[in-house]
């Protein structure tokens, strides 16, 4: 936790790595939200039968049974997720870095002196190679003019109007139909036995929460994510409110994770889920309590369905998401559990048409 830092000192993959592999501006129209798929009847429907879907089984039935020598009390039932890449689609680019270029045009319309200057300029261009091209310091502009310097409700607005009409490039659909649909299935049937679920998420908090409760099922208050500060001031007529400012209160990635549990949750999970190296050391100090515990990875293996990268495995690299072989070798050393998205889904999202 730094108080004053800056937020250039913000975790480069929700910036650097995302504008590095941007595709063109995903171009707005006007669709339905996603909403809440109901599960099958039986629990974890879209899993298929293996260690996986075993395991999450077999954890649910020993901690909530009252018999049980693992048997956790409900207060004490606490599972945090990862999102990106571990709740919906991280790839080619987070969804997060398409919103702030998408905000760029609103930018130079309320400010035209910036569409001559640089990196408002490249960015309005949509010239993908252009804009991969841009130096950290350019990308942290971006950052800063798009993340910060608006009211907290004026946020709030503008990505509730993000998420429901901005189109992911490959499916064409909303950013919010992207959600893995046996994630889904694990969180309902968590809470379906007394489990709190949170997203803790080197994502914005702030981002997350607008769309959180109605995508998830978990309210914002179970949001914990890279959080800026904020300043509370007056409006003219007297009324309060709250602006973004430029200033990094927590970095919710790598050790971050815990950190930010410790602050906003105030109880260790019982059960983690993650995919990438950003999401090690949540697992690691899941693991560590005593008691029932379950920590899983999920790898995408799966290139027709969805996208293959890793590099562990063998999978092809990745500066987005990453799923290192140094992370594979501890996964495997502590038993935590690897999630096949090839062999042990049978189904990747709520919509028809996977691939």
């Amino acid at each position: 936790m730094k108080p004053n830092k800056s937020l250039s000192g913000i975790n480069r993959r929700v910036l650097l790595s995302g504008f590095a592999m941007v595709p063109a501006l995903s171009g707005l129209s006007l669709s339905a939200s996603a909403q809440m798929r109901p599960t099958q009847d039986e629990p974890l429907g879209s899993w298929n039968e293996g260690p996986a879907k075993k395991a999450i089984l077999d954890f649910v039935r020993s901690t909530t049974d009252q018999a049980s020598s693992k048997f956790v009390p409900p207060e004490g039932r606490i599972a945090t997720f990862d999102q990106d890449g571990t709740l919906w689609v991280e790839h080619p680019v987070y969804s997060q870095v398409v919103y702030c270029l998408d905000r760029v045009p609103a930018l130079v319309e309320q400010d035209p002196k910036l569409k001559d200057v640089e990196p408002f300029k490249t960015v309005l261009s949509g010239n993908r190679e252009a804009i991969a091209k841009l130096s950290l310091h350019d990308l942290e502009k971006v950052l800063f003019a798009t993340l910060t310097g608006m009211s907290v409700d004026d946020f709030d607005v503008d990505v509730k109007k993000w998420v429901t009409s901005a189109k992911d490039g490959r499916w064409k659909r909303p950013y919010t139909d992207l959600i893995y649909q046996p994630m889904l299935e694990v969180m309902q049937y968590l809470r379906s036995n007394g489990f709190k679920t949170y997203i803790v998420t080197g994502g914005g908090q702030d981002f997350v929460r607008v769309y959180s409760e109605r995508v998830y099922g978990i309210p914002p208050e179970q949001v914990v994510g890279t959080a800026a500060g904020t300043k509370f001031g007056y409006q003219k007529d007297g009324t309060p409110f709250l602006t973004k400012e430029p200033t990094l209160l927590l970095n919710d990635d790598k050790a971050g994770k815990p950190e930010g549990i410790h602050l906003m949750i105030g109880r260790r999970p019982r059960a983690s889920f993650g995919n990438s190296d950003g999401d090690r050391e949540m697992l690691e100090y899941t693991g560590v309590g005593d008691g029932a515990r379950l920590m899983m990875l999920v790898m995408h293996d799966d290139a027709q369905r969805e996208y293959a990268y890793g590099p562990a495995q063998g999978l092809p690299e990745t500066k987005v998401g990453a799923f290192s072989q140094d992370l594979y070798e501890e996964a495997k050393k502590k038993s935590w559990i690897v999630i096949s998205m090839k062999n042990d889904w049978k189904r990747i999202f709520g919509f028809d048409g996977n691939g």
